[in-house]
């Protein structure tokens, strides 16, 4: 491969908008394993968040996936390729990245947790306005104390 035609993949797959109308690949090799990808996120995605039991199989395959493209990049920096299959590479590539964009978007990961947040901050508010209907404030009751 001619430095220039590297140049050109390098630059095609770190453009901004480069996975806009790119498709997830139907199955991949990662890390010598054979994955349904599109599948894998599809299914993902079909949910509003992923469930507790899904949570750590989603960043194992996120992690898998980031390092299957760091290594796929490589080949093509590394010029161990030729052009056409730095071609298909850098297509890969584009879909890794298209894939991973899908699984970084998820909504929040856990709703038990995000519940609990919700109602500590709903049970201040009530005993704010709880105090103030009483004419309580915090430093009427810190001086009380003294």
């Amino acid at each position: 491969m001619q430095p220039y035609e590297r140049a050109q993949l390098l630059e095609r797959i770190d453009r901004d908008g480069a996975t806009v109308g790119a498709d997830i690949p139907e199955r991949i090799e990662v890390q010598g394993e054979e994955i349904d990808l599109r599948e894998f996120v599809f299914e993902i995605k079909r949910r509003e968040t992923v469930p507790p039991g899904e949570r750590e199989r989603v960043e194992q395959a996120k992690r898998n996936l980031r390092r299957e493209r760091r290594e796929r990049v490589d080949l093509i920096e590394d010029g161990e390729v030729d052009f056409a299959e730095g071609e298909d590479l850098a297509q890969a590539i584009i879909g890794i990245d298209r894939a991973l964009n899908a699984l970084e978007s998820l909504g929040p990961t856990d709703l038990e947790r995000a519940q609990q947040a919700q109602d500590v901050a709903d049970k201040k508010r009530w005993m704010s306005f709880l105090k103030k209907a009483l004419g309580r404030t915090d430093d009427a009751s810190s001086r009380r104390g003294r």
